[in-house]
């Protein structure tokens, strides 16, 4: 049975377990002022290696009533793990970067002293969203906290903040977790049975999230096995085309798909809230709001679709990197073990520099679409460039 705790969800990462237990039971030493407790942390990790997660268990830890800390059981350990602590607030960026007005409020917000928790505790979740001038105005406040202030950041890589932020922080480095800790943690935790939780946690290749979606949805499994299938459509110009286009009209669908409702029920909450009447005018004044969040929710299904196509490349880099294994005759486990015979295949009918080269077009296809290049030009460029071997 397993122990409850707030470090369960923490897959494959020992190290960093013990390093925040123990941080946590060292904070009650003396508080941030003390010395004891660092003010600011940075969580850093490869997407799925469950930075949000460890940072949320920390939170929790931080704030838990019972010995030793992280019980993960008592009232306050609950809330935070729910979402429901009144002195832990999480900023999730829902569109593609968090602006300075954002941020000043948030830090204002977060010099409030505890209402009734052990520390104000700040959970910003993609910090590298953060705009030049958000960065500036949280530096201010990460360099002067109040005393039970804590700051608890996630970014992919340390780099990704601006310097001045992360020489202030106490750093996290979590690890890609074993493909044989995310299937165990996917029958233990979700109920999947063991062959599908092995192949899942292979397919996502560390991303805990990606693995669950994978072994219980069995729409991401379709989509999986449709970018999978692009290599063997790219017979000619026209159906490369035709591969870009149905990438990105899946990835406009699945952002589609997960932002409506959302975006349905917003904009009836703040309809309601700025006085809707009965037959669905609007007080004067109000169209600004409604625009702004409409703003927002564009910003945020553009994310989303970039989210989703940046997923379609990973399974086909994942695709091409299981080839060059067996070009170069490796010996290392195959991602897609299940397509073996299709890959040795496209092993034979090619060369380990064309592979490369392969793999580098998708990697700069990536690098396009993060400098906000057309969708369908980038992958158009792609998979024109995979058919042609990256030449």
């Amino acid at each position: 049975m397993r122990v409850m705790s707030v470090w369960g969800d923490l897959v494959g990462q020992d190290p960093v377990v013990e390093q925040l237990r123990s941080a946590a039971e060292a904070a009650d030493a003396g508080g941030a002022a003390g010395g004891k407790m660092a003010h600011a942390w940075l969580f850093t990790g490869p997407p799925g290696s469950g930075r949000s997660a460890a940072a949320r268990a920390f939170a929790a830890a931080l704030q838990c009533s019972e010995t030793p800390r992280g019980c993960g059981h008592c009232a306050s350990c609950h809330q935070v793990l729910q979402g429901t602590h009144a002195d832990v607030e999480v900023v999730r960026p829902s569109g593609l970067s968090y602006g300075v007005r954002e941020t000043r409020e948030l830090v204002l917000r977060a010099s409030s002293s505890p209402s009734g928790g052990r520390w104000q505790i700040v959970l910003f979740e993609d910090a590298d969203r953060a705009t030049e001038a958000a960065a500036n105005a949280l530096l201010k406040a990460i360099e002067e906290p109040p005393p039970r202030t804590v700051w608890l950041l996630c970014a992919p890589s340390p780099e990704d903040l601006v310097m001045t932020i992360r020489s202030r922080c106490r750093l996290v480095t979590l690890r890609i977790p074993p493909v044989a800790a995310v299937a165990d943690v996917l029958v233990r935790r979700d109920g999947v049975d063991p062959a599908t939780a092995e192949a899942a946690a292979r397919a996502a290749q560390g991303h805990i999230e990606r693995a669950r979606r994978l072994a219980v949805d069995e729409q991401a499994r379709r989509r999986r096995e449709e970018v999978l299938a692009v290599p063997r459509r790219l017979t000619s110009v026209g159906p490369a085309v035709a591969a870009a286009e149905a990438l990105v009209k899946a990835a406009e669908e699945e952002a589609k798909a997960t932002t409506e409702e959302l975006n349905e029920s917003e904009t009836a909450a703040l309809r309601q809230a700025l006085g809707e009447s009965a037959k669905g005018r609007m007080p004067r004044g109000t169209a600004g709001a409604l625009k702004e969040l409409e703003d927002r929710q564009k910003s945020r299904a553009t994310r989303v679709k970039r989210d989703a196509l940046d997923r379609a490349l990973l399974d086909l880099a994942y695709y091409y990197r299981d080839v060059l294994v067996l070009q170069l005759g490796a010996g290392s486990e195959l991602v897609n073990a299940d397509r073996a015979d299709e890959l040795r295949a496209a092993a034979a009918a090619g060369t380990p520099e064309t592979t490369i080269r392969r793999l580098d077009a998708i990697m700069e296809c990536r690098e396009r679409l993060d400098a906000n290049v057309n969708p369908l030009l980038a992958v158009e460029a792609l998979t024109l460039a995979l058919r042609d071997g990256a030449a």
